[in-house]
């Protein structure tokens, strides 16, 4: 094993809390810290492929997940009035893997949580690192410093430690502005994930554990801003023209704080390590979610960079071997998120005859690459 006593997590997400437990299995006693001063739910629901479940059964969660998921069997692909254009039976194509699941973030985080039996501070971030051969020296914002043989930047798209460690370019717009929402109830119609598509934006519905519904709409163009002030009414009159079940959901949302908004980005970076210091997650390749696999390769990261610590002899080998192993299977899925969002914004007419021909072979051509365990 990669000579390594002190290692310290930033970020209390799902990447952060993930490398925790992978680190721990491992016989590993990391430290954690977390900007917010409570443990993070981002968004409002998560739609998790198979690849995904696979890795918190290995994180030793997947029990404890299973109980407030629900499995959902098809993605289906409608036109804006709900006509189906094309589906896919997730778990034939996943048939080697196992179920895909849709959970709200609160109910992830919560199984995380428990799981993750580290050390951790809560509302502190990172001022200050700087780094020999030897080990990083961090400046905590709470006065506070240490010194560590390797950190572990899980710190999300606006990351700090890529900024500090990696002098990194910025996130970049990836032309999406989109709203994310959880109902505690689920509208008739919805039964599986599904996405209805208009011209220049779309809502996908998908339902969750303990009976709830994730609903998110997302438009192409320019960034905006939409002020939480009437958030809902103008949600409700954007998508007002898409047929069932979409009327359903905006009917039984309440309230304007119900909606996350905000901009879609990218993060792209030639380094995903420098020294002591290594990204994981959207820290290092967020894209667009068109693939759900976000939060899917953050757990398979964490799996991984546990795995060649324990194997290699040198943390800088094991950081070498992490890039080798994950940055093909992480560009892939920004490659076909990246082909997803140029064709949801097509005009109508020729996406869905492409998606009527061809939708369901070229989604399972998207996700073949990741059935092999990372």
């Amino acid at each position: 094993m990669a000579d390594v006593e002190r290692i310290l997590i930033v970020g209390g997400g799902i990447a952060g809390l993930s490398v925790a437990i992978a680190l721990h299995r491992q016989g590993l006693t990391p430290e954690l810290v977390e900007r917010s001063t409570t443990w993070p739910a981002i968004g409002a629901g998560i739609n998790l492929p198979a690849n995904g479940v696979r890795v918190l059964w290995a994180l030793g969660v997947g029990e404890a997940v299973d109980r407030t998921a629900t499995v959902i069997r098809r993605w289906g692909f409608f036109d804006q009035q709900g006509a189906l254009l094309c589906e896919t039976d997730l778990e034939d194509l996943w048939r080697d893997v196992g179920p895909s699941l849709g959970i709200t973030r609160v109910r992830l985080q919560e199984a995380l949580v428990a799981g993750a039996a580290v050390s951790h501070r809560l509302g502190v971030s990172l001022t200050a690192l700087i780094q020999d051969d030897d080990r990083v020296r961090v400046s905590f914002s709470d006065g506070t410093s240490g010194d560590y043989e390797l950190v572990v930047g899980a710190d999300g798209i606006h990351s700090t430690v890529r900024e500090l460690a990696l002098s990194a370019s910025s996130p970049s717009y990836a032309g999406t502005m989109a709203w994310r929402s959880v109902i505690p109830t689920r509208p008739p119609g919805i039964l599986d994930m599904m996405v209805l598509m208009g011209e220049g934006c779309f809502f996908g519905l998908a339902p969750m554990g303990e009976g709830h519904t994730y609903g998110f709409g997302a438009v192409g163009g320019a960034r905006f801003k939409d002020a939480i002030v009437g958030r809902l009414e103008r949600f409700r009159r954007r998508f007002a023209e898409f047929g069932a079940p979409v009327p359903a959901y905006l009917a039984a949302l309440q309230s304007d704080e119900q909606l996350h908004f905000g901009a879609i980005e990218w993060v792209e970076v030639d380094e995903w390590h420098r020294g002591r210091v290594v990204l994981l997650g959207d820290a290092a390749h967020a894209g667009p979610p068109h693939m759900g696999e976000g939060g899917c390769m953050a757990m398979e990261d964490a799996l991984v960079l546990a795995d060649v610590l324990r194997k290699a002899e040198s943390v800088g080998s094991a950081l070498d071997a992490y890039v080798r192993r994950r940055r093909p299977r992480a560009g892939w899925v920004q490659e076909q998120s990246r082909a997803a969002a140029r064709a949801w914004v097509l005009p109508p007419a020729i996406r869905n005859a492409v998606l009527r021909e061809r939708g369901d072979q070229m989604f399972r051509a998207r996700y073949r690459p990741l059935i092999p365990a990372p």
